[in-house]
């Protein structure tokens, strides 16, 4: 607590100081009026006409945390705790955002639904994705399923994939090699590898992007033990999109993915069933093919999303399970403005899920939904839509969303108020209605009602403050007691985000943000109710940069599983440094990062390990 505390008064300084700061260059102005953001409204709107805080990453900052991971990035995002990224590489991740869980989160990658229902937790794994073959990241915290249907309850995680350059012929290779080791064990082997490949260009109306990567860690034990055993992590990914533009008005591109892993895992063997170094694995593959036609008219665009995801899973261990699942979604809509002030969007989501258990079962989804943003000139904005849920297992559902904003010019910037009202809904699937382990087809899906208020400040000088209150309340839940039911209690989950980003002194960049999350109703495991995250760059020159990022997580409630009894993990802080150095013309940048610089010893989950001090080495090269 002390530290969250400590953190804030220093965030509390900075703010103060910024308003002194000096006039920034005109290049920087420039990129601050332009932001623009599309998640959540599926429009390319000024960022001051939208009634939330969209957390975007970029290309720049993805490009600046080579050598991490998806989910090590977004964790330093507010609201989001990914559970288990700071820990072995093949460790199950916990989407632990506003208080909420996997199955609240819904991920889409270039503009498709890809969570799969035949699990449980009604998730995508961000273990399986590749940072290197990601363009850009948009994250929109609070209820969404109006415009993204189901699962879309505590935040939508838009991933865009690398476009191909506008030149014949271009490569970028990334190589990373670096130690993977906990707080106790400062070998300093190398035990991680990352490496990267990709071609694309443009020719006339004909455009590609194919990227390979594959990643493997050892010398890691899931389980914390006195003599542990290694639990191996690889992953392969291999992408190709294909683009054609046939005129002004038509494009249409295409494209393949397969993604896999495969890790060693720790297990809870008889006869005492606790966590133990066994040597049980688990296997996880998909394979998605889709195709995006887009035919644009004067006022207008339709669209289409459609994709087919194959996935494999398999876990061998004491009690072995094994899946095969399909699914196919398509997501057609129409874009249209009537004016420069009405953007209306009509739309209409199908979704085929299969999954095999004992027989192979499934169920479809047909939502038509529609919204609409009207923004006025005198600066109000209002954001509202429905979506309409027909689920061949249930009776329908209806959700809905208000968000309105209003915005004043600021000293050639901007401030803004806003507000929301939203309900979501998260289906049962598959394994729940129909899987092996208590399933029942009786089940009703899970409502979430969120309510926000916030303010942003956006300056031209390179000074964004924005702060947000939410309450988030859940009602029929899914949880297991000698089967899956639906709750007759609902749970209450409230909080504050603050974020800061400082840009205005020429090379010097600076960005915190602080989460304060109280569970009210119900019990949440792992989730801190505190949480801060800085991060400062330096450019030394045009070619050499330095990021500081430093994470406060606070004591958060866990399991005993052995006796289950409550335990407290304890608070723990993490400071990363990265350098970098661009040389031959900037085609080729060597990079390295400290992690856990002052090797803290902690816990995410309590018995299992977690990276101590450690070093990775990487270049990327551009051509």
């Amino acid at each position: 607590m002390n530290k969250a505390l400590l953190f804030c008064s220093i965030l509390g300084i900075g703010m103060l100081k910024i308003g002194l700061a000096q006039q920034p260059s005109d290049t920087l102005n420039l990129q601050q009026l332009k932001e623009v953001v599309v998640s959540d409204s599926k429009f390319e709107l000024k960022r001051e006409n939208s009634g939330k805080t969209v957390i975007k990453i970029t290309g720049q900052e993805i490009e600046q945390n080579q050598g991490r991971t998806v989910a090590q990035l977004i964790n330093t995002k507010s609201g989001i705790e990914i559970n288990g990224s700071r820990s072995v590489a093949g460790q199950n991740l916990g989407y632990l955002v506003r208080g909420g869980n996997n199955r609240q989160v819904l991920v889409l990658i270039d503009g498709v639904q890809v969570n799969d229902p035949s699990l449980v937790s009604n998730d995508f794994d961000l273990r399986l994705l590749d940072l290197n073959t990601i363009e850009s990241i948009e994250i929109i915290k609070g209820a969404s399923s109006t415009l993204y249907g189901n699962a879309a309850a505590t935040a939508v995680i838009n991933i865009t994939t690398k476009k191909a350059s506008e030149k014949p012929l271009s490569g970028s290779f990334l190589s990373v090699l670096g130690t993977n080791q906990t707080a106790d064990d400062q070998n300093y082997n190398i035990a991680n590898f990352v490496n990267s490949v990709s071609l694309n260009g443009t020719m006339n109306k004909f455009n590609f992007v194919a990227s390979f990567g594959n990643q493997f860690s050892d010398g890691l034990s899931a389980a914390q033990s006195a003599n542990p055993e290694t639990d191996p992590f690889s992953r392969y990914n291999t992408n190709l999109k294909l683009g054609y533009k046939a005129s002004e008005r038509f494009d249409v591109s295409a494209y393949a993915s397969y993604d896999n892993f495969k890790t060693g895992i720790d297990g809870f063997p008889p006869p005492n069933f606790t966590l133990a170094d066994t040597d049980d694995q688990f296997f996880s593959e998909q394979m998605r093919i889709g195709i995006a036609p887009k035919f644009t008219y004067e006022k207008g665009s339709i669209e289409v999303n459609a994709a087919f995801t194959d996935i494999k899973r398999e876990t061998i261990a004491t009690f072995s399970t094994e899946n095969n699942a399909q699914s196919v979604v398509i997501d057609a809509f129409n874009r249209y403005t009537f004016n420069d002030n009405i953007f209306t969007i009509v739309g209409l989501n199908y979704g085929d899920y299969r999954s095999e258990f004992s027989t192979e079962e499934s169920f479809t989804t047909t939502d038509p939904y529609l919204n609409v943003v009207y923004v006025t000139k005198s600066g109000l904005t209002m954001n509202a839509g429905g979506r309409f849920n027909n689920h061949s297992e249930y009776s329908s559902k209806f959700v809905y969303n208000l968000n309105p904003s209003y915005a004043i010019d600021v000293n050639e910037g901007y401030a803004k108020i806003f507000g929301s009202y939203a309900t979501s809904f998260i289906a049962p699937n598959l394994s729940q209605l129909f899987g092996f382990f208590g399933p029942n087809p009786n089940l009703e899906p899970e409502e979430n009602t969120t309510i926000e208020g916030g303010f942003e400040y956006n300056s031209n000088k390179g000074l964004r403050l924005s702060g947000v209150y939410f309450n988030r309340n859940e009602e029929n839940t899914i949880v297991f007691t000698t089967a899956y039911v639906n709750a007759q209690d609902g749970a209450t989950v409230q909080g504050v985000e603050l974020e800061a980003e400082w840009n205005t002194l020429k090379n010097l960049s600076l960005s915190a943000n602080y989460t304060f999350t109280e569970v009210r109703d119900g019990l949440r495991l792992r989730v801190p109710k505190h949480k801060a995250n800085l991060n400062l760059g330096y450019s030394f020159s045009k070619t050499t940069n330095a990021n500081l990022q430093y994470q406060y997580v606070g004591e958060r409630p866990d399991t005993d599983f052995t006796t289950f009894s409550p335990v407290t993990l304890n608070a723990f802080s993490l400071v990363n440094l990265q350098f970098s150095h661009k040389i031959l013309s900037d085609k080729l940048k060597l990079f390295i990062n400290l992690d856990n610089i002052f090797n803290e010893d902690y816990e995410e989950i309590l018995g299992y390990s977690t990276l101590g001090r450690n070093v990775s080495l990487g270049f990327n090269l551009n051509l």
